[in-house]
């Protein structure tokens, strides 16, 4: 277990024996906010010894290395979540999950002990070291698809699960999709919304014009629903290419999605892993991969 602990300050005592409390209480801030996980971490564990968050006004973002050398969490990703029909094709069923599936799934992952985290205390493990809980996984969902609201969230929010949703706004509201309002009922939830593009365009194939259409419209869309700001994005079809990766900081985001190709060396916040959940796949075999992935 990767145990980290805080430097002990020297203390001279210039005060009265009543004052030494306060004193205490005063050095303990200080220490913490200058010398919050300012080394990359040993071993293969994502639990510190200290789970306080500190709010330090400039803190150090880790390094591409030191971002790089943090053991990975788990972050699966999910796109239809229903029942199998007999037109469905082998190479659809690699993204349709039953529903039974999932279900027994997210059991696992809490029966197993592990923690849903949020894209934002995922974020700050990588930049600045935070503390995690134990067996941390972060749960995302692509396309809009309607079931997500309806199938997935329900079965989430029984063991106390939240998830990051990235929303293709060119869906919102046509049917099996996801409507304005479920969007923001998710987000009221304490979901996270993401963006996943207008309408699923490969970024690699983007003109000027697209940075517009595919991104800064899109945002406004969802921020607009939500009431909140709009920072993660994924690729559609998990493709990506450096040359995206100055547009995406420009337009505001603060880490990007791909699957399971390799992390990009000098940018791996715009390049977190995933792995996508076939249909075929047992709770079991969930458990397995996740080991071995990540």
């Amino acid at each position: 277990m990767l145990v980290r602990s805080w430097p002990l300050a020297l203390v001279r005592f210039h005060r009265s024996v009543l004052l030494t409390s306060s004193f205490f209480l005063l050095l303990s801030c200080s220490s913490v906010a200058d010398n919050v996980h300012s080394g990359t971490p040993q071993g293969d564990s994502l639990v510190q010894s200290n789970p306080a968050k500190v709010y330090a006004a400039n803190r150090k973002m880790a390094s591409a290395a030191e971002i790089l050398a943090r053991p990975q969490v788990p972050v699966l990703c999910y796109h239809q979540i229903r029942n199998w029909r007999p037109g469905d094709s082998k190479q659809a069923k690699d993204y349709i999950v039953p529903e039974q599936t999932f279900a027994e799934q997210i059991k696992m992952l809490h029966d197993s002990g592990y923690h849903s985290i949020s894209t934002n205390e995922l974020y700050n493990y990588l930049c600045y070291g935070d503390a995690l809980p134990s067996k941390p996984v972060l749960l995302t969902f692509d396309d809009t698809d309607l079931p997500q609201f309806t199938i997935a969230k329900p079965v989430m929010e029984k063991y106390g699960f939240k998830g990051m949703f990235f929303i293709m706004t060119v869906s919102l509201g046509r049917p099996n999709y996801m409507s304005r309002e479920q969007v923001k009922q998710l987000s009221d939830a304490g979901h996270e919304i993401g963006s996943h593009t207008w309408d699923h365009k490969n970024i690699k194939q983007y003109t000027d014009a697209d940075w517009t259409t595919q991104i800064d419209k899109p945002t406004k869309t969802l921020e607009s629903i939500t009431g909140k700001p709009v920072q993660y994005f994924a690729y559609p079809f998990g493709l990506w290419n450096t040359a995206a990766i100055p547009h995406l900081k420009d337009h505001g985001f603060k880490a990007a999605f791909q699957l399971s190709a390799k992390r990009d060396n000098n940018e791996p916040l715009y390049t977190i892993r995933r792995i996508i959940v076939p249909g075929s796949w047992t709770a079991a075999n969930l458990s397995s991969w996740m080991k071995h992935s990540f």
